[in-house]
């Protein structure tokens, strides 16, 4: 959103200029992460599609192979070309898609091993966090590079909002026509980029708000928090469900599937029996239960263990987890989206919008028209510093000299980080170093 200063006193109102250098401090710290998230976003809307592009060989057969072999013998080819525990089993989702096995080694990294369904031929095995769409999505939530940077991922959400609020403020026309919906000039001129950014703020807004707020519930350290305030009140898990008590042992270890069902805990197999059902029969209990295609088998990797029926489709609505006792085939547990609390309920509505999957193309298509702005608000704030910065110099806009207005604004800004803590530090962080570096923030800015 633009930083345009409009005739008259706006330039001279220590709310204005309070805002508008708060603006370009949360633009500051949003900007490189703002390409990066857009881009990897934009590419993960289209998951689906892409992977069926790049891995066609490892996904696609003839179109008239079905489930033919048995998928215990698949099993033994897939763990005869990759040793280790088998740990899921993915029939096909349609007629000429391939049969996935995962396979876990002794350091509990998983390969999926992909296999014609109908000959049982290996077409390929692929580390699962080696694959296009884990890296993209590995990168976007910057757990590919730690714990600690995915943590960044929070506080850059919590920045965006306040980069929305000042932003539209900003923008506000005050009676003003030029730059509000049109744009002036020609991109020589700083004026030009300073109109696209401010045109293309305003229609972006709403997708960027929605985004940050979206994707907390995913962040290490909030949506973590939130999660365990929703089940401590029933409002997440649903009753009868506990969480794990390790990670190892979650529902999402080896594939995530659901935000209010990954951190589960199984239970555990009472049946006995001289040897567990075959997942040729355990096939038969998901056909018989109404499981529809697409759906994943996790299996039991110890005496104790389950067969877990999983399915996540992209509507959050169609959300199912069945857990089977090994022995018997008894249901031991049916997890339906309508058994999540209200706010496990929300959370996976909003993840499933923010993943392009809830309302089909058009939710795509919306999304990543707001990924391509967001990119082109970087790319025109970039410009405009640009443009005009003194060498050598950050060129943030001047503080106000009335400071209640600044102590307002603070406290207001410091409020917002309350509810999001990672985001408080972070605004104290930079409250304290706009105070302590005049020399280096506060300069002379030309109107």
């Amino acid at each position: 959103m633009a930083d345009y200063v409009p005739d008259g006193a706006p330039a001279a109102s220590p709310l204005y200029q309070t805002i508008w250098r708060w603006h370009f401090y949360a633009g500051l710290i949003c900007l490189p992460f703002f390409i990066l998230l857009a881009t990897t976003g934009a590419i993960y809307l289209f998951r689906d599609e892409l992977s069926l592009i790049l891995e066609r060989k490892l996904l696609v057969v003839d179109a008239g192979h079905t489930l033919t072999l048995a998928p215990d013998a698949l099993i033994a080819r897939a763990v005869d070309a990759v040793p280790g525990q088998p740990v899921r089993f993915e029939p096909p989702a349609a007629g000429g898609r391939s049969v996935q096995v995962g396979v876990m080694d002794g350091a509990e990294q998983v390969t999926d091993v992909f296999l014609d369904p109908a000959t049982g031929r290996v077409l390929g095995a692929v580390a699962h966090d080696r694959r296009l769409m884990t890296t993209v999505s590995n990168i976007h939530s910057l757990i590919l590079f730690g714990a600690a940077p995915n943590r960044l991922v929070e506080v850059v959400a919590g920045w965006a909002m306040l980069l929305v609020a000042s932003g539209v403020f900003l923008w506000w026309p005050r009676g003003r026509k030029g730059g509000v919906v049109t744009v002036r000039a020609t991109p020589a001129r700083r004026l030009w980029w300073r109109d696209v950014h401010a045109v293309t703020g305003v229609f972006v807004a709403s997708v960027l708000l929605f985004l940050a707020v979206t994707g907390m519930p995913w962040t290490g350290f909030w949506g973590e928090r939130l999660g365990l305030m929703a089940d401590a009140r029933g409002l997440g898990m649903p009753a009868g469900v506990s969480p794990a008590a390790f990670s190892s042992e979650a529902l999402g270890a080896t594939v995530p599937g659901s935000w209010t069902m990954d951190k589960s805990a199984a239970p555990a197999s009472t049946g006995t029996g001289p040897a567990p059902l075959t997942v040729s029969a355990i096939v038969g209990h998901a056909r018989a239960l109404g499981m529809p295609p697409g759906y994943v088998i996790r299996l039991p990797t110890d005496p104790t263990g389950v067969y877990t029926l999983q399915i996540s489709p992209k509507a959050a609505t169609g959300q199912r987890v069945i857990h089977l006792d090994q022995y018997s085939g008894k249901v031991l547990a049916d997890v339906r989206f309508a058994d999540y609390g209200p706010v496990s309920k929300g959370v996976e509505w909003a993840v499933a919008v923010h993943m392009g999957g809830q309302y089909g193309r058009a939710n795509q298509l919306i999304l990543l028209a707001g990924c391509l702005g967001i990119i082109t608000l970087s790319v025109t704030s970039a410009t405009m510093w640009w443009k005009r910065r003194p060498r050598g110099r950050l060129a943030a806009p001047p503080a106000p000299q009335r400071t209640r207005t600044i102590s307002a604004f603070a406290a207001f800004a410091l409020g917002l980080g309350l509810l999001f803590p990672l985001l408080g530090l972070s605004i104290l962080a930079a409250f304290v170093l706009d105070r302590l570096a005049p020399a280096a923030l506060k300069l002379k800015y030309q109107f």
